[in-house]
């Protein structure tokens, strides 16, 4: 019994001990099983953030090289000045030049068989070593676009904004352009987050249809586009005032407009003045396409390279280009001579490598460079041949120095130029520029030009004691001594400081009348909003009469849309648009042209000439005859006539030609009888010819009323537009000449004929031509009068029309036309200020010197 006990006693224990084993193991695997659960549900956020990180890791190895299509930078632009680089004797495959060529010429010959092996072996195994490169980093860019992709699904909203951004622009050659993509992605994360940038791109993408992603809605787009603005988003803001302004998709507001150009132009003078004293450094200013060949109908035809348009920096860029010198060939020139120990070619290179432009605009340092002419900016290399100049002059930072007088009067023009030295160097000391920013070394240096009356060193002084940059004492009055010398030498940003100094006190009277001036001389940007400040403040006003308040927001909207796209420090969607299309590769344009049709969008006449200039469909001389290749896109013809006429409702002349073209020739036109087109494309050729800015628009009414197309047949109103054409550009006599010598061909077989209409062959019709030429040269595009020359027609109804020259005037198109409006006042100042050789003021000297 005892035996039996025991072994049941061991059977109950071994029970037991199976029970609590099996329960024990319920346990753990129930506990397995929660944990698997949390990971199961912490694992998509975990994986998406693994798969974002990963890609930008990926992504910014890719984008830190050099893009494959990227020209190379100019060896004499190297920070060292010991000479030329080895890369000069290397240049790109891709590059221009004679070395250049050969390479090229090289690479194709290794394609043919014939060549022996021993030749071509080496230079085989290295291109094929750089092809696998090149398919190893397409691989990686790949991979980048697929853990996006990933992450995004997952959830990830700064996943979807990258991919959104990397598939629509493309860092380099190696990624894929997916405009699809990039639509699905922006439109995730707007739904997503509600961010301003992704709802800006949906407006973008609604409003013009790009690349047939989406149908073009134009709720959508105001919908999108107002969601965006109201979030912050300049360009949206830039978006919904031009579009409140011309009346796309919504019903012409003009102050409507002006809430929305105000609110962005806000955001861009506080980026502005947050940078250093004197306020950032203004983009270089875009150029147009279609000036780098001289204008929309080349040199000589074109309004934009006749006149007092032809002396404008882009213009003889565009005659460099076509003469076939480069900045790099002018560069040499200028180093050689510097060498040689020439103070002005010292002082033209300090000033170019400052400002990153061959071209400086009028108006001063401040009013920035030509970006027809940019090169890369340097400031190591500015200060280098500025100090060579000014030690010439001062040795020493410290110590006893000739008197200004001495030095005047022993060498005038080396004076002059060190004296310039001495602003630029006290103005990069004064903002940083290059070296460590030191108000006391800057008020040095200002001081010496100063002794010379140079006007930015006047101008530098006034801003070290207005704003207490030296030991943080202020003093206005000194202050304003200073900026009165140098406005009075017609600096810009002088009379722009003296406007300031005003406004602040309440003295909008004469703050405006310093403005005004300012804006006369070249200022380009902080005048601009000064004035439009003070008519938006007007356009408000209860006390004035609706005529009056509508001609100021028409004022405010103008200037304040010249602040904002001057103004793109954060988007710089134009230059980096030309950038990619010096490129010349069939990606560098297309990227270019994503650019400008966003910037057209915002209202940027540059962008939208650009753009109608690569779509224009009537290029070819050929295009209307039986050796015509293809028949033109009137999709294609379609876009590039609607940007035609937003940029002639700009005030660009030439567009507003092209426009007349396009109905002439019914291109992207609506399908209606001949006639009719040839009416209305008579209409805005007439109004081209009313600016007395375009022979080619005089020329073309001449042709059609010598021939009743559009218009009556008259051959006095066809003789009379003419001469015309050649009174206003003397280049159009040939042309001029053979037309007038068949019209009165025509009219002596008419008059033979016994027919009327005929022109007096024997009388003199001189009084009854000058008589049709006397309408005012500031008549508005559209045919309307604002008022004789001496005195403005609204100087009894207010401040306002002084800047009103027709209902609408944007932009550069609004100077020059108040410059010609003036007899040409200023002519010479402004083609010194834009010359190159540099004319160069000797102070206080009697005469001037001519470099």
């Amino acid at each position: 019994m005892g035996k039996r006990g025991s072994r049941n006693s061991r059977k109950a224990s071994l029970i037991a001990f199976g029970v609590i084993a099996l329960a024990a193991f319920a346990c753990a695997a129930e506990t397995t099983n929660k944990v698997q659960e949390d990971v199961q549900v912490i694992d998509p956020t975990l994986e998406a953030s693994r798969a974002y990180k990963q890609a930008i890791t990926t992504l910014s190895t890719l984008t830190a090289l050099s893009p494959s299509q990227s020209e190379e930078s100019s060896p004499y632009l190297s920070r060292d000045n010991n000479g030329f680089q080895l890369s000069s004797l290397f240049p790109s495959i891709q590059g221009h030049g004679p070395i250049a060529s050969a390479m090229r010429i090289a690479v194709k010959l290794l394609q043919h068989s014939w060549l022996p092996t021993s030749v071509t072996g080496y230079v085989k195994e290295e291109l094929s070593g750089g092809r696998k490169k090149d398919s190893e980093l397409h691989g990686k860019a790949i991979k980048v676009i697929d853990l996006l992709q990933h992450a995004a699904d997952l959830g990830h909203t700064d996943a979807a904004y990258t991919l959104a951004q990397v598939s629509l622009f493309p860092p380099n050659g190696y990624f894929p352009f997916d405009p699809q993509l990039g639509y699905r992605s922006y439109a995730t994360h707007a739904r997503l987050t509600g961010n301003a940038s992704s709802q800006a791109m949906l407006g973008f993408f609604y409003s013009t249809g790009y690349h047939g992603v989406v149908p073009v809605d134009q709720a959508k787009a105001q919908l999108a586009l107002t969601f965006a603005a109201h979030g912050g988003h300049k360009g949206a803001r830039m978006a919904l005032g031009y579009r409140y302004w011309a009346g796309i998709g919504v019903a012409e507001n003009c102050m409507d407009s002006l809430s929305w150009y105000e609110d962005a132009a806000e955001q861009t003078m506080a980026k502005f003045l947050s940078g250093p004293p004197g306020g950032r450094t203004l983009p270089l200013a875009a150029p147009r396409l279609s000036d780098l060949v001289g204008g929309v109908f080349g040199p000589g035809s074109s309004a934009a390279s006749t006149g007092l348009q032809a002396g404008r920096p882009v213009i003889k860029t565009a005659r460099a280009r076509a003469a076939g010198e480069t900045w790099e060939d002018l560069l040499e020139y200028y180093l050689f001579n510097a060498d040689r120990g020439e103070t002005d070619f010292a002082f033209r290179l300090g000033k170019i490598f400052y400002q990153g432009s061959i071209y400086a605009l009028p108006g001063g340092i401040a009013s920035g460079g030509e970006g027809a002419s940019a090169i890369p900016r340097d400031f190591a290399r500015a200060r280098y041949y500025f100090l060579r100049i000014a030690r010439q002059v001062w040795p020493r930072d410290h110590g006893r120095e000739l008197s200004s007088q001495a030095i005047r009067e022993e060498n005038p023009t080396l004076a002059a130029y060190a004296a310039l030295a001495a602003g630029y160097l006290g103005r990069m000391y004064l903002r940083g520029e290059g070296v460590k920013a030191d108000a006391a070394t800057a008020k040095m240096w200002f001081e010496r030009g100063a002794d010379f009356n140079e006007k930015e060193s006047h101008n530098g002084l006034g801003i070290i004691w207005r704003d207490g940059l030296v030991d943080g004492r202020k003093d206005a009055k000194k202050a304003m001594n200073y900026f009165t010398v140098a406005a009075g030498q017609e600096l810009a940003e002088a009379a722009v400081n003296l406007g300031k100094m005003y406004y602040e006190r309440g003295d909008v009277k004469v703050a405006g009348a310093y403005f005004e001036t300012a804006m006369r001389q070249g200022s380009p940007f902080e005048a601009y909003y000064y004035l439009a400040d003070i008519q938006a403040a007007q356009a408000r006003s209860n006390a004035i009469s609706p005529h009056i308040a509508g001609s100021s927001c028409s004022v405010a909207v103008s200037f304040f849309k010249v602040v904002t796209e001057r103004g793109v420090w954060d988007e710089d969607l134009l230059g980096s648009a030309a950038e990619l299309w010096e490129l010349g590769t069939e990606r560098g344009h297309e990227m270019a042209m994503l650019r400008w049709w966003i910037a057209a969008e915002r209202g940027n006449e540059i962008a939208q000439n650009n753009l109608a200039f690569v779509l224009d469909q009537d290029k070819s001389i050929l295009r209307f005859t039986r050796f015509a290749p293809i028949s033109p896109s009137n999709d294609t013809a379609r876009l590039a006539l609607t940007q035609w006429i937003r940029s002639a409702g700009q005030r660009n002349v030439d567009s507003l030609v092209k426009v007349g073209d396009y109905y002439y020739h019914g291109l992207g036109v609506p399908e209606e009888p001949e006639n009719v087109r040839w009416e209305k494309a008579a209409g805005y050729y007439q109004s081209a010819a009313d600016t007395q800015m375009s022979a080619l628009a005089m020329w073309n009414l001449g042709w059609m009323y010598e021939n009743g197309i559009g218009v009556p047949q008259d051959f006095h109103l066809a003789k009379r537009h003419y001469d015309s054409a050649l009174e206003t550009n003397s280049e159009a006599s040939v042309p001029v000449s053979i037309s007038l010598l068949k019209l009165h061909a025509r009219s002596l077989w008419r008059t033979l004929t016994g027919r009327p209409g005929g022109l007096d062959l024997w009388g003199n019709e001189e009084d009854e031509n000058s008589r049709a030429r006397q309408p005012s040269q500031r008549r508005a595009i559209d045919g309307g009068e604002v008022g004789d020359d001496s005195q403005p027609a609204a100087e009894a109804e207010g401040d306002a029309d002084a800047y009103e020259d027709g209902p609408w005037y944007f932009g550069k198109a609004r100077e020059e036309f108040n410059k010609r409006s003036k007899g040409g006042q200023n002519v010479d100042r402004v083609r010194q200020d834009d010359d190159d050789p540099v004319q160069v003021r000797v102070f206080d000297a009697p005469s001037r010197s001519s470099c």
